[in-house]
């Protein structure tokens, strides 16, 4: 588990494809690794399978990963945004991720405002659900509020939705984000909650009858 705290800008050293699956190498600059750990990857959960004392890690990515992430875009040079596991004693100053990606967005419009940044953010229809105004949201790992939302939004033929975040300087300047152009492909998580809710929803007996009642 995660809380969308990104603790370092790491960088990818190598990518190898094999076997519809990837290898990637990343100076993480965690030197205090264990093999096993998880560490989350531009908000993705990863195994670490081998690691250097300076910090460089390896990973596989299996075709899954590669299908339902952005990661497989990275290449050598890329930055990424890193999160280890939190333990029993961490502040969650974010809040719950489990690096499970939902589904990928892109970027469509990044502009100044002020010392921030304001984003705006192309999401599959089947998310909207679990997203609301003031919620959580993760960002390629990074947990955000969402500002705003923009309805019935159609990108490269795809039906959606947008969300607003203004970035901090703070938040700017310790993550990938800078670095993103227009067009972008970010990894998205929502909130857990909200996906839990509506599964209890479905299963309950009493209130699955309501939860149908309420669908178009």
């Amino acid at each position: 588990m995660f809380s969308g705290i990104i603790e370092h800008v790491g960088e990818v050293q190598s990518v190898s494809l094999r076997d519809k699956a990837m290898d990637m190498r990343i100076a993480t600059h965690f030197t205090d690794l264990t093999e096993g750990e998880s560490i989350a990857t531009n908000g993705v959960c990863l195994t670490v399978t081998h690691f250097t004392p300076e910090g460089v890690v390896d990973f596989h990515l299996s075709g899954e990963t590669l299908a339902r992430t952005s990661l497989g875009v990275l290449t050598a040079g890329a930055r990424v945004n890193l999160e280890r596991a939190v333990s029993l004693h961490t502040r969650l100053s974010g809040h719950i991720v489990q690096g499970h990606v939902d589904g990928v967005g892109v970027l469509t419009h990044k502009e100044a405002a002020g010392d921030s940044h304001h984003l705006r953010i192309f999401m599959p229809a089947a998310l909207r659900r679990y997203v609301i105004e003031k919620g959580s949201i993760t960002i390629n790992g990074i947990s955000l509020t969402v500002n705003e939302i923009y309805e019935a939004i159609q990108h490269d033929g795809q039906q959606g939705f947008e969300i607003g975040l203004m970035i901090i300087p703070h938040t700017w300047t310790h993550t990938d984000l800078s670095t993103l152009k227009n067009g972008a492909r970010v990894n998205l998580e929502v909130d857990m909650m909200a996906k839990y809710i509506e599964t209890l929803l479905r299963h309950s007996p009493e209130e699955a009858l309501l939860y149908k009642g309420s669908q178009p």
